[in-house]
C-alpha cells in the first residue's frame, strides 16, 4: 500500500512537471502535486510543447508499459481529442533489450530442452526489442531460418503491479472528475488490461497467426509466416523468418519499380476480406507490422507480423458495421440513423429525424470534394464523435477496427495518395455481403440449425405456456443492464459516501463548539486549540460531504 501511494505520488509529480497537472485539478488528494510548478529546475521549456506532446513524453518518462498503455488509449478517439489521440499514436514502444543468458534461460525453462538441442543456430544478440518481449534469429536442425520471440523476465509481476495502480487511478477519476461517468476510464484500463494479457501469451499469437494464415493461405495477396508449434510455449514463440521492404520506405518501394497503385488496394481489399468475410482481422496492422514482398514487382504482396493483438466481432455488430458503411457509401443518412438505433448503439428513444440531419451534416460536406482527396476512415469517425451527443455506446473491438481502419487508408494513401477509396470499397463490401447474407448462404445456415430446432421443438408449447402463467401472476422478472446497475451503484456508493461525512461533520462541529466553550487547554488567543482542531477537521469533512462536478 505504501509503495502503490509512493508510485501514485510520482506518477502525480510528473505529470506536474509537463504541465498537465489539469489532469489532477479534480482530485484533491492529487493537486498537491501542482506546486512543483513552483520548483525552479522544473521543465521550462515544456510550456512550448501542445498538450499531446507533453502527454506523450511523460508517458516516455513513466516508463514501458504506460507507453503501452498510451499506445492503447490513442485508439479511443470516441474519447480523445484528435491532437491528443494523434501524438499518442507516435508513442514507440521500443527499450533496451535484457540479456541473451536470460533469453537462452526463458526458452530452455519454457520447451523443456538446452538451446543446442532446440536449435542448429541462435543468435545471442536481439534482432529487436520491446516492452513485452525481444526477438532473436535461429536456424532449426531442418535448415529452416526462423525467428524467436521470448517475453520480458518479470514482465507479467510488472504489469500486474501496474495494473493495480491504473485500475486505482481509474476509481480516483471516476469518482472525482466532473466527466467521469461518461469517460468511465475503469473500462479503458479494463480494456488495456484485456490486450496486455493477451500479448504475453506467445501461444495465443501463435494461434492468430495460424487462424489468420489459414484464411489467406490460397491467397497470392497476404503472406503470413508460419509458426513452429513444437519450439512454441507461453512464453516462447518460433516463427518463419521473412524478408521484404517495410512499407514506409516508400523511395525503396519506388527504386525496386513496385506497382504502387495494385498495391494500394490490395492493402484495403485485405482489411475488408479480414474484417467481413472472415470476421477475424489483425488490430494492430500499423506501418512497423508491415513488409511487402518485391520478387514480382508488377504484382507485389503483403507479409503481415506481430499477431498480438487480433480482433474479432460479434456477428451482430458485424452485420451493422458492414450496413453502416454500405449506407454511407449509398449517402442513406436516415438508413444510418436507424441503423444505429437498431444496433443498440444509441437509445432505442433516440430522435431518428434528429440522427440523421446529424449524420447528413458530418458527411455530405465531403461528397463536394474529389472522392480521391475524401478519407472514409475519417468519415466514419468524425460520424461516431457526432454521435456521441445522443449517447452512443461502442464495443471494444468496434473501436479496435475504426483504428485499423485508419492505419491502413493512412497506409494505401501514402503508397498511391491518388487512390479513390471508395471505388474499392465499395463493390468489395457489396460482393461480401451479397455472399455472407446471400439466399444461398442464409439457407445453409437455416439448414445447419433445424435439426436442433426440430429435437428442442416438442419443449416449446410448455415454455410458452409456463412464461404467460407467470407472467399472468406477476413473477416475470427481466434481466436489468448491467451498465445501468454499476451506474446507480457507484451513485449509491457515492451518496452513502457524502452521507456519513455530513454525519462526521455534524459530530466534530459539536464536540468542537464543546471543546472551544468549555476552554479545554491549551489556549490559543484564547480559544481552546483542541476545540480549533476539530473544528477545521469538521470543515474539511463538510467539504468532504458536498457534491462533485
Amino acid at each position: 500500500m505504501i509503495r502503490r501511494s509512493l508510485r501514485l505520488a510520482s506518477i502525480a509529480l510528473t505529470l506536474a512537471r509537463y504541465r498537465l497537472d489539469e489532469l489532477l485539478s479534480d482530485m484533491p488528494m492529487l493537486g498537491m502535486a501542482r506546486l512543483v510548478r513552483l520548483v525552479p529546475w522544473g521543465r521550462r521549456q515544456v510550456r512550448d510543447y501542445s498538450r499531446g506532446a507533453r502527454l506523450r513524453l511523460a508517458l516516455q518518462e513513466l516508463g514501458p508499459i504506460y507507453v503501452k498503455f498510451g499506445q492503447i488509449l490513442s485508439t479511443r478517439r470516441d474519447l480523445l481529442p484528435p491532437d491528443i489521440a494523434d501524438e499518442l499514436a507516435q508513442l514507440q514502444d521500443a527499450v533496451p533489450p535484457f540479456s541473451s543468458t536470460e533469453a537462452r534461460g526463458i526458452i530452455e525453462d519454457e520447451l523443456h530442452a538446452p538451446i543446442s538441442a532446440l536449435f542448429a543456430e541462435f543468435n545471442d544478440e536481439a534482432l529487436a526489442s520491446a516492452s513485452i518481449a525481444q526477438v532473436h534469429a535461429a536456424r532449426l536442425e531442418t535448415g529452416e531460418e526462423v525467428v524467436v520471440k521470448v517475453v520480458r523476465p518479470g514482465i507479467d509481476r510488472q504489469i500486474r503491479r501496474d495494473l493495480e495502480l491504473l485500475k486505482a487511478m481509474a476509481r480516483l477519476v471516476r469518482h472525482h472528475h466532473p466527466e467521469g461517468d461518461r469517460i468511465r476510464p475503469d473500462d479503458i484500463v479494463a480494456e488495456f488490461q484485456r490486450v496486455i494479457t493477451r500479448e504475453l501469451d506467445m501461444q495465443a499469437e501463435g494461434a492468430n497467426a495460424s487462424l489468420l494464415r489459414r484464411n489467406f493461405e490460397q491467397s497470392s495477396e497476404l503472406y503470413i509466416p508460419q509458426i513452429h508449434w513444437t519450439h512454441t510455449g507461453r512464453r516462447v514463440l518460433t516463427m518463419e523468418r521473412v524478408a521484404g521492404v517495410p512499407v514506409k520506405d516508400i523511395a525503396e518501394l519506388k527504386r525496386r519499380n513496385v506497382d504502387l497503385e495494385k498495391l494500394a488496394r490490395r492493402g484495403i481489399r485485405i482489411f475488408y476480406t479480414q474484417v467481413f468475410r472472415d470476421n477475424l482481422f489483425h488490430a494492430d496492422l500499423h506501418p512497423g507490422n508491415i513488409l511487402i514482398d518485391t520478387s514480382d514487382p508488377a504484382d507485389p504482396s503483403i507479409i503481415a507480423l506481430d499477431f498480438g493483438i487480433v480482433e474479432t466481432m460479434a456477428p451482430r455488430d458485424l452485420y451493422y458495421i458492414g450496413e453502416n458503411f454500405l449506407a454511407i457509401f449509398k449517402r442513406e443518412y436516415r438508413r444510418v440513423a436507424e441503423l444505429h438505433v437498431e444496433a443498440g448503439w444509441v437509445p432505442a428513444d433516440t430522435r431518428i429525424e434528429e440522427l440523421e440531419a446529424a449524420a447528413r451534416t458530418v458527411c455530405e460536406p465531403n461528397f463536394t470534394r474529389p472522392l480521391e482527396e475524401v478519407s472514409f476512415a475519417e468519415m466514419v469517425m468524425a460520424l461516431f464523435a457526432v454521435a456521441r451527443r445522443f449517447k452512443l455506446t461502442l464495443q471494444p473491438q468496434l473501436i479496435m477496427l475504426q483504428k485499423t481502419l485508419l492505419n491502413i487508408e493512412g497506409m494505401a494513401r501514402e503508397l498511391y495518395p491518388g487512390l479513390n477509396i471508395w471505388e474499392v470499397a465499395r463493390p468489395e463490401l457489396e460482393g461480401i455481403f451479397a455472399e455472407r447474407y446471400g439466399l444461398s448462404r442464409t439457407a445453409r445456415r437455416l439448414g445447419r440449425g433445424l435439426p436442433g430446432w426440430l429435437a428442442q421443438s416438442p419443449e416449446l408449447p410448455g415454455l410458452i405456456h409456463e412464461t404467460l402463467k407467470r407472467a399472468a401472476a406477476g413473477q416475470l422478472h427481466t434481466r436489468p443492464d448491467p451498465q445501468e446497475v454499476q451506474r446507480l451503484s457507484d451513485l449509491a456508493e457515492r451518496r452513502q459516501r457524502r452521507t456519513i461525512s455530513g454525519l462526521l461533520a455534524a459530530g466534530l462541529l459539536i464536540a468542537g463548539a464543546i471543546l472551544i466553550g468549555t476552554e479545554i487547554e491549551p489556549l490559543f488567543g484564547g480559544y481552546s486549540i483542541p476545540g480549533l482542531a476539530t473544528a477545521v477537521l469538521a470543515a474539511l469533512a463538510t467539504w468532504r460531504a458536498g457534491p462533485r462536478g
